[in-house]
C-alpha cells in the first residue's frame, strides 16, 4: 500500500512541476502577451496529457487496469487541487481571481487531457495486445495448448 501512495504522490508532485515550470515561464518570458501565455498554458496541458499517455501505457502493462485508473486518478486530482489552488498563490494571484467559469475551466481542462491521455495511452496497450488482460488470457491459452488431451473411456 506504501508503494502505490508513493507512485500517486509522484506523480501529483510530476504534474504540479509541470504547472510551476508552466507558469513560471508564462510570467517571466510573457509577462505582457496575453496569446502567448495561451500558448504556454495549452502545452502544459499537452505535456500533462503526455505524461498520462506513457503512464498508462507502462502502468497499464504491469497491473490490472482498476489499479491503473485508481493510480493515474488519485494523482490527477491531488495535482488539479495544487494546481488550482496554490499554483495561482506561487506567483501571486488569486486562484478565484478570474472568477467561477476560470475556475471551473481549469478543472476541466484538466480532467479532459488527464482522461484523454490515460484513453489514449491504454487504447494503444490495448491495440498492441501488450496489457495486462490481454497478456493472462496469452498465457492461460499457452498452458492450455500445452497439455494433452485427456481421453474419456465410456
Amino acid at each position: 500500500m506504501r508503494d502505490r501512495w508513493l507512485r500517486i504522490g509522484a506523480l501529483a508532485a510530476g504534474l504540479f512541476a509541470i504547472n510551476i515550470i508552466a507558469r513560471a515561464v508564462s510570467r517571466f518570458a510573457y509577462p505582457d502577451n496575453g496569446e502567448a501565455q495561451d500558448r504556454v498554458s495549452l502545452a502544459m496541458f499537452a505535456a500533462i496529457g503526455l505524461v498520462f499517455v506513457v503512464l498508462a501505457f507502462l502502468w497499464g502493462r504491469q497491473r490490472h487496469v482498476g489499479d491503473v485508473i485508481g493510480d493515474l486518478g488519485g494523482g490527477a486530482v491531488i495535482a488539479c487541487a495544487l494546481t488550482i489552488l496554490i499554483g495561482p498563490l506561487l506567483f501571486g494571484g488569486n486562484p478565484f481571481g478570474g472568477g467561477a467559469g476560470e475556475f471551473f475551466a481549469q478543472i476541466w481542462l484538466y480532467a479532459a487531457f488527464a482522461v484523454g491521455g490515460f484513453v489514449v495511452g491504454y487504447l494503444l496497450l490495448v491495440a498492441l495486445g501488450k496489457d495486462y488482460r490481454s497478456r493472462q488470457l496469452a498465457r492461460i491459452a499457452a498452458i492450455r495448448a500445452a497439455k494433452p488431451r485427456k481421453v474419456v473411456r465410456r
